[in-house]
């Protein structure tokens, strides 16, 4: 993996980790590319939620900075297959919410994108 493409994609997924941290869907929005969807696991059934959805659901709730919440953000893996594919696993939390991200990656014309997010979260006490 070229390390530009590596400082890239780190790059991409700082603004995702702020934007996530600080309810900015601004970041969000410049991480992750329009036609992106975000899919989990809700009792069996996937789950499967557009960009715009979630940034609506990320604006009506407060951030993590905001109530003053723990930080914890961490790149776990990265993987890059090809030179336009790459695939990111991340942990990253809004507690008592602890996610595992998995983040597939486009090199577009503006660079590197998230195209898909699937996650799961654990909930702590």
């Amino acid at each position: 993996m070229p390390a530009s493409d590596i400082a890239a994609i780190e790059a991409v997924l700082q603004t995702y980790f702020d934007g996530l941290y600080e309810g900015d869907t601004g970041k969000l929005a410049s991480a992750f590319h329009p036609c992106s969807h975000l899919y989990w696991d809700k009792d069996g059934v996937v789950q499967d939620l557009p960009r715009e959805q979630w940034f609506e659901m990320v604006r009506g709730r407060g951030s993590a900075k905001a109530k003053g919440l723990a930080r914890d953000d961490r790149i776990l893996m990265l993987d890059q297959s090809g030179p336009e594919t790459a695939l990111a696993k991340v942990a990253c939390q809004i507690p008592p919410r602890y996610f595992t991200d998995y983040l597939v990656f486009l090199k577009t014309g503006e660079g590197w994108k998230i195209v898909s997010k699937v996650y799961r979260a654990d909930v702590r006490a």
